[in-house]
C-alpha cells in the first residue's frame, strides 16, 4: 500500500476472533492501527505486549485490529491461533487470514510483524515492518491523535 490509500475491505476472513469489524466501522471517528502477525513469528510475540499497551493506553481514541497472516501450513491451525491470542491477552478483534492471504494481498503485505496506521478518514498515514521501532510507531499514533484533537 502507498501512503494516503484507503483501508481495504476487511472481507473474506477465515474467521474473526474477539468480534468482527468492517471497514465502515473503522472510518470516520478515530485512527486505526492494523497489526499483521503470525503464530510462528518470534518477533511478533515479542511485540504483542506493546501492541496491547497501545490498545489499552489509547482505548476509545485508537482502534487496534490484529490480522493473523499464516506463513506456513502449521500457521493455519485455528485452535493454535486462538491459544496464542489468549496467552498474549490479545482481546482486540483479530481477522484470521486464509492460506491464500485475501487480506494481506489487498494490503500488499508480505511481512510479519507489520503495522499500518490509518487516520480517522481511513487513509494510510504510516507503515512499518519489524519488531523494533515501536517508539516511532507511538510517535505517529500521537501525531494522529493530536491532529484529531485540533479538528474537534
Amino acid at each position: 500500500m502507498k501512503l494516503r490509500e484507503p483501508i481495504p475491505e476487511l472481507s473474506q476472513a477465515k474467521e474473526w476472533l474477539n468480534g468482527e469489524v468492517s471497514r465502515e466501522d473503522l472510518v470516520g471517528e478515530i485512527p486505526t492501527l492494523i497489526h499483521f502477525w503470525s503464530i510462528s513469528c518470534h518477533l511478533c510475540k515479542k511485540a504483542f505486549p506493546q501492541v496491547n499497551e497501545f490498545r489499552d493506553k489509547y482505548k476509545g481514541r485508537l482502534n487496534v485490529i490484529g490480522v493473523h497472516m499464516p506463513r506456513s501450513e502449521e500457521d493455519l491451525n485455528l485452535e493454535e491461533i486462538k491459544s496464542v491470542a489468549a496467552d498474549y491477552d490479545m482481546t482486540q478483534p483479530i481477522y484470521v487470514d486464509d492460506h491464500d492471504h485475501p487480506l494481506a494481498n489487498r494490503f500488499e503485505n508480505q511481512y510479519v510483524p507489520s503495522y499500518y496506521l490509518f487516520d480517522r478518514e481511513g487513509n494510510l498515514r504510516h507503515f512499518q515492518i519489524g519488531g523494533s521501532g515501536m517508539n516511532m510507531l507511538e510517535k505517529r499514533v500521537i501525531r494522529l491523535l493530536n491532529e484529531l484533537e485540533k479538528t474537534v
